[in-house]
């Protein structure tokens, strides 16, 4: 099992959302590369990270925190990164700034030309992902579809301790 820590980034620091309510932030860190050097010194194979900015946004907001991130752990682990990627010039953009993975929501969803576009020109770093509740897949700007699992986890923290529930927390999918 891989277990994948994320950061989520909200105007340039580390927060957790309740309940995806932009104005319910926590901010669990004020340096976005401090937070991911963390997580790679404590043996992290790979890094999550969304641009709750540019999720709700439609656009990327937060590239300097993603930047430097980059910066922070070098080629030493791959690096994902989802939240408000909505053409193949912004997938461009992250790929070429060195991050290995996109995760596609809401346009995965809403428009699956994009996807297959953007699985032809960028095979191997694409990630569908989305956000089911109560049965729904909910990516983040709220489109909806239904999604089938054979099996469900639940994030029992941030840390990665991970248990079984009934509750789906999140799904993905690679092209």
């Amino acid at each position: 099992m891989l277990l994948i820590p994320a950061i989520d980034l909200k105007d340039g620091h580390c927060v957790r959302l309740k309940q995806g309510d932009m104005k319910q932030a926590t901010t669990f860190g004020e340096d976005p590369a401090a937070m991911a050097r963390q997580w790679l010194d404590a043996g992290a194979r790979r890094l999550h990270l969304v641009d709750l900015n540019g999720a709700f946004a439609g656009q990327p907001k937060n590239r300097t925190a993603i930047k430097s991130i980059r910066k922070a752990v070098g080629s030493e682990i791959p690096v994902q990164l989802g939240g408000g990627i909505r053409d193949l010039d912004t997938i461009e953009l992250y790929l070429d700034a060195g991050l290995e993975y996109v995760i596609i929501g809401t346009a995965a969803v809403k428009n699956p030309g994009f996807l297959q576009d953007a699985c032809s020109a960028f095979g191997g770093h694409i990630i569908v992902g989305s956000t089911p509740r109560t049965g729904r897949s909910r990516p983040m700007a709220g489109a909806s579809s239904r999604v089938t699992r054979s099996s469900t986890w639940h994030a029992s923290s941030r840390i990665g301790a991970w248990s079984p529930s009934s509750t789906p927390t999140s799904a993905a999918m690679a092209c």
